[in-house]
C-alpha cells in the first residue's frame, strides 16, 4: 500500500529537492504551502492545503490536514538570508512546528522527519562533528532548532511516533538564493567585478542540495530515528572554494581576500561526520 506523505516547504531551497525525490517513491503526496506560492504540478500530489502562515495554524487545523497521513517531512522554516539567524520568526517557527506535531499525533501519523542545522552543535572547537558532540547554539535560529529537537524527541517518543532529525550543513546548488556565498561569487565573476571576501580561512562542509534532498528522502523511508548529519564530511576552506570557482572562469585576480570582516556569527570550523548505514 502506498504511503501518504505530507511535505511542508516544498517550494523552498531544500523542500523542492525533497519533493523531486519523493516522486520516485510509491507515494501519495500532500503539500502544505503558503498561500500565493507558485502552483505545483505533480501527478503524485493528491492534496494541497494553503495557509497565510503555516506556523500560526492551530493543533486542530493540523490534525485535519494530517488525516490519513503516514509520514511527515517538515522542511519549512524561516530562512531569509541576512536575517534568519537572529529573527524573532524562529520562535514562531518553533511554536508552529510543535502545533503541527501535536496535530499529527491526534491523527495517528507514524513518523515525522524534521530539518535541523549544523549550528546546533558546539562549534567552539575545530573537530569533526558527529551526533554525539554537545549542543551549544549561539543564535536564536540554532536555539529554536535545538529546542524543537529536544522537545519533540521526548514528546513523540512518549506518543509512539518515530522521529528523525536531519541536521543540514552548508548546501549549494539549484535554486540557491543570489545573496548566498557561491551565487555571489559567480555573479561578480560573470560581470568582471571585484569579489570582496573575508580572509577565507574558515573551514566548511559543502554538499549539493540535490544530494541533500535525496538523502533526506532515503532516510525518511528508513527505520532510523534520532539525529543524523546531512553533509559531505569533506573539509574545504572558503579560500579554496572561492579559488575553485574563480578558476572555472579564469578570473582568480578578481578575488579580494580580507576585504570584508568576518560576520558576527562565523565559526572557524564546521565539518560533519556523515551518516553511514550500519
Amino acid at each position: 500500500m502506498n504511503k501518504k506523505v505530507l511535505l511542508t516547504g516544498s517550494t523552498g531551497f531544500v523542500g523542492r529537492q525533497v519533493l523531486k525525490f519523493l516522486q520516485n517513491k510509491k507515494v501519495e503526496i500532500v503539500l502544505v504551502v503558503r498561500r500565493g506560492k507558485k502552483e505545483i504540478s505533480n501527478n503524485k500530489v493528491v492534496d494541497i492545503y494553503t495557509s497565510d502562515d503555516i506556523f500560526s495554524e492551530s493543533i486542530e487545523w493540523w490534525a485535519d490536514v494530517c488525516t490519513g497521513v503516514d509520514l511527515i517531512i517538515h522542511a519549512a522554516w524561516y530562512a531569509e538570508p541576512g536575517s534568519y539567524l537572529y529573527s524573532d520568526k524562529n520562535i514562531e517557527c518553533m511554536q508552529g512546528t510543535i502545533n503541527m506535531s501535536r496535530g499529527a499525533v491526534i491523527s495517528k501519523v507514524k513518523r515525522i522527519v524534521g530539518i535541523g542545522t549544523c549550528f546546533e552543535y558546539n562549534l567552539e572547537k575545530c573537530r569533526m562533528l558527529d551526533v554525539k558532540v554537545p549542543l551549544n547554539p549561539k543564535t536564536p535560529y540554532a536555539a529554536s532548532k535545538v529546542a524543537t529537537y529536544l522537545l519533540l524527541s521526548q514528546y513523540l517518543l512518549n506518543c509512539g511516533v518515530e522521529f528523525l532529525w536531519c541536521r543540514l550543513f552548508y548546501l549549494f546548488g539549484e535554486g540557491e538564493n543570489d545573496r548566498r556565498l557561491i551565487p555571489y561569487i559567480e555573479s561578480r565573476l560573470k560581470n568582471n567585478l571585484i569579489v570582496d571576501l573575508t580572509s577565507g580561512e574558515q573551514i566548511r562542509d559543502y554538499m549539493n542540495v540535490v544530494d541533500a534532498g535525496r538523502m533526506v528522502v532515503d532516510m525518511a523511508y528508513s527505520k532510523h530515528v534520532g539525529p543524523i548529519n546531512i553533509c559531505s564530511g569533506v573539509p574545504i576552506t572558503i579560500r579554496q572554494l572561492s579559488e575553485r570557482i574563480a578558476d572555472n572562469y579564469g578570473k582568480g585576480e578578481l578575488l579580494r581576500f580580507g576585504a570584508k570582516g568576518n560576520n558576527d556569527f562565523d565559526p572557524f570550523c564546521v565539518v560533519g561526520v556523515p551518516f553511514r548505514k550500519p
